[in-house]
């Protein structure tokens, strides 16, 4: 049998726990599929005092996770810090430029810094491994760099943040405000005291940032990311979806474009049949079309302590059979530029709600600014507010605030953006449009 593989773990809160539970329960098992130990020899994290439900005391304390990193005893050094700079960052670099192997489930990091780490990697002949930085328990950074070697990669997106996805399903299921079910997520510990990393899409970005390099083979393009959130989606928007056979989810978009890629984050309607659309709560999934394999769903736990901590011990196996790649599948001398692709020739089908002056005129007005964009409206909808619906007896004034809803054909985003800023101009709205795509899954 081979020497042990050694590991020094940074990081202690519920992944880093979860792991040592895991490569605890599966000690032996472990033992016999990789042909060697895998043994904990150290460990960092903040406090060493705090309970945290794990007996840490057989492994030695390392108060600085910089020194734990080119620690002399351990091979592989197991950062679960988090934080795209500070201690996190110092402590991976400092290991990789130790010749440690590294593991890591920092998406921010990643997003910020991967290219150089890398390459460092790659310099040193050692693994930058980061299967959990990407949907938790879901493997898809091997099923990309492993499995799908045969294939050019067209298109890959998904549900990425489990946090948004909670607060969609319980919005619609419940139709609760944002707000209320924002409240409640973050009293279950779905969703941070702060949240805006989560609702306002940014940690779908850093997702999306990885797998985008991965799958076309370019640099990280964090900052070329367009992002929108989820925190100005309304029960009417989701009532909407559904009356016209969608749901709205965040996704992660990124595809070979004519102009470039497009790396998108924002809510989108999915059609109510499509396999995307089943997935709810704070579950994750993950498809990939390729050009043999054709079109595949990966759907599982996205975060957590044990979805998370068994990509993390996945990752720790193949450094233990010897399975060194380039991180980002291309070398890093290898990877093309990002080119961006110009959002604005985007094309597809748009939802707009819009809240209008009940006035003549009104509807005429909107159609015509759309027409001059050459925008075609495939529905044009006045959506009366549940008191003035028919058989209550009620019927709005004139100059009463009315929601209308539009779906248009396929057209270009500058067309529709166009469009939305002449109808704000002509007054006839008392708040600005919300826009929401249409993905044709």
């Amino acid at each position: 049998m081979s020497q042990p593989l050694k590991l020094g773990i940074a990081g202690l809160g519920t992944v880093g726990t979860g792991l040592i539970q895991t490569l605890t329960t599966h000690a032996e098992r472990l033992r016999t599929t990789l042909g060697r130990d895998i043994q904990i020899v150290a460990v960092s994290a903040r406090s060493q005092g705090k309970n945290r439900g794990i007996d840490i005391g057989r492994y030695r304390w390392v108060a600085d996770a910089v020194q734990l990193a080119t620690d002399p005893e351990i091979n592989v050094f197991v950062e679960l810090i988090g934080g795209e700079d500070g201690v996190a960052a110092e402590a991976v670099e400092a290991a990789l430029k130790a010749g440690k192997h590294v593991v890591t489930a920092n998406k921010a990091l990643l997003a910020k810094h991967g290219i150089r780490l890398a390459q460092l990697a790659e310099e040193r002949g050692v693994a930058l491994n980061f299967e959990a930085a990407v949907a938790g328990g879901i493997p898809v950074i091997k099923t990309i760099r492993e499995a799908l070697l045969g294939n050019e990669i067209k298109r890959v997106y998904g549900i990425l943040n489990g946090t948004c996805n909670y607060i969609l399903t319980t919005m619609e299921k419940e139709g609760r405000p944002f707000a209320e079910v924002l409240k409640e997520a973050q009293e279950r510990g779905y969703a941070e005291a702060d949240p805006t990393f989560d609702i306002g899409g940014f940690d779908t970005a850093h997702k999306l940032s990885i797998l985008t390099s991965l799958a076309f083979g370019t640099e990280l393009a964090f900052e070329d990311i367009h992002i929108e959130g989820i925190q100005h989606i309304t029960p009417a928007d989701i009532e909407a979806a559904d009356d016209l056979g969608y749901r709205i989810k965040l996704l992660g978009v990124a595809l070979r474009t004519p102009s470039g890629i497009e790396q998108r984050v924002h809510p989108a309607m999915v059609p109510k049949h499509s396999a995307i659309a089943e997935v709810s709560g704070v579950t994750n999934c993950v498809a990939i079309d390729g050009d043999f394999v054709g079109d595949l769903l990966l759907v599982g736990a996205g975060a957590g302590s044990k979805a998370t901590a068994s990509a993390v011990a996945s990752d720790i196996g193949d450094i233990a059979r010897g399975l060194v790649l380039p991180p980002f599948l291309t070398p890093t001398s290898q990877l093309r530029p990002y080119t961006r692709a110009m959002l604005d020739r985007h094309q597809g089908a748009y939802y707009v709600r819009l809240t209008v002056y009940d006035r003549p005129g009104t509807m005429a007005a909107i159609a015509s600014r759309m027409a001059e964009q050459d925008v075609s409206l495939e529905s044009i909808v006045q959506r009366r507010p549940r008191w003035a619906l028919p058989g209550t007896g009620a019927r709005p004034a004139p100059g009463t605030l009315t929601p209308v809803v539009l779906i248009t054909h396929e057209t270009t985003e500058e067309a529709m953006r166009k469009a939305l800023a002449a109808i704000e101009r002509d007054g006839k709205v008392a708040e600005p449009p919300q826009m929401i795509r249409i993905e044709k899954l």
